[in-house]
């Protein structure tokens, strides 16, 4: 299951996110396993939902990101993804990406013709590859502190 949203929120959607958010998180300030929400629809009539308390702080995360002005999607961990999928999380053409498999640099299995990747594999290579990137920049700032280049 993939949820996304499409456009990024309205001025007052955001309003509302960080409003939300700061209530929440005050709600959530406690060791209970679940919690009991009442939400009340335009008839008035009043419906008790009971969630648990992780799921109110994934909301929680998401209130925060939507305060701020993002778009959020949510993409569960075992997830797989198109090779489009996966390009566009990586912000790489699905060419680009489709070499990569091929190198084995991402595992992929195939269903008929259609290459698959599985999120949490997509995720460890972008980590991998931003923290080879950190090392290489951390380097080269050392270098030009070496050499007196004044940054």
């Amino acid at each position: 299951m993939t949820t996304t949203a499409k456009a990024l929120p309205s001025a007052e959607d955001i309003a509302l996110a960080r409003e939300s958010g700061r209530v929440l998180s005050t709600v959530l300030q406690t060791r209970a396993d679940t919690q009991t929400i009442d939400f009340h629809d335009d008839k008035g009539t009043v419906r008790s939902v009971t969630l648990p308390t992780s799921a109110l702080r994934l909301l929680l995360d998401v209130l925060t990101e939507i305060g701020q002005g993002n778009a959020v999607t949510i993409i569960p961990i075992h997830a797989e993804l198109t090779t489009q999928e996966a390009a566009d999380l990586l912000n790489v053409s699905r060419p680009f990406l489709v070499q990569l498999l091929e190198k084995g640099e991402i595992p992929f299995h195939k269903i008929g013709t259609h290459r698959r990747v599985r999120y949490q594999d997509v995720i460890a290579y972008k980590n991998r590859i931003d923290a080879e990137r950190r090392k290489a920049l951390d380097e080269l700032a050392a270098q030009a502190q070496e050499l007196g280049m004044g940054y």
